[in-house]
């Protein structure tokens, strides 16, 4: 017997009302409504001044994430899927490494400690240019976004440190994968 896994999918999209960008929402609601998916719009701001130690991506990200699961707990969700793939893996684990001082990445499955919800990475195995290449392919619009931090970003820096590893080793990604999965760092319980 092969198990059929049963599911319901909704998807959401966090808006930040204070950060001068925007993705077209039309795009969005009319894939959703194409896959038959119930979409979420929600808004939400985060306040930054430059005396704050934390940088303004840091901070658009911890506030959209705090949106998504409030919204996830409010629909009843017990899972929330996000699109992060090898690279930001890889990338996440460079910065934690360079910048906090320790070995470990976002898991490809973490239980969450104070609510009943579980964040999965169903693209953690998957390559960006693999995902780009696909998306190409199936002529999905490219969503510019345009934030005025993204420059600013550490992530950047580690990305293009990244393809100059990869140019001496061509295997590295799957190097640090191995590394990440003998540390136990993609599956915390």
């Amino acid at each position: 017997m092969i198990h059929k896994p049963s599911f319901t999918a909704m998807a959401v999209h966090i808006r930040m009302e204070n950060v001068s960008y925007e993705t077209d929402c039309e795009y969005i609601r009319q894939f959703a409504a194409k896959w038959n998916i119930p979409l979420y719009i929600e808004t939400t701001r985060f306040e930054f001044d430059s005396s704050n130690k934390k940088t303004p991506c840091f901070l658009c990200s911890w506030n959209r994430r705090k949106q998504l699961f409030t919204k996830a707990q409010e629909l009843g969700c017990n899972k929330i899927a996000l699109g992060h793939h090898m690279d930001d893996i890889i990338h996440t684990t460079m910065m934690n490494m360079f910048f906090q001082g320790h070995f470990s990445t976002m898991p490809a499955k973490l239980r969450m400690k104070k609510m009943p919800i579980t964040i999965i990475r169903p693209l953690c195995m998957v390559e960006e240019r693999d995902i780009l290449s696909h998306a190409e392919n199936m002529k999905y619009r490219q969503q510019v976004i345009k934030c005025p931090f993204e420059k600013d970003s550490h992530r950047s820096d580690m990305a293009e440190i990244f393809r100059c590893i990869e140019n001496m080793n061509p295997e590295a990604r799957y190097s640090m994968m191995n590394a990440l999965e003998a540390e136990g760092k993609l599956i915390e319980i």
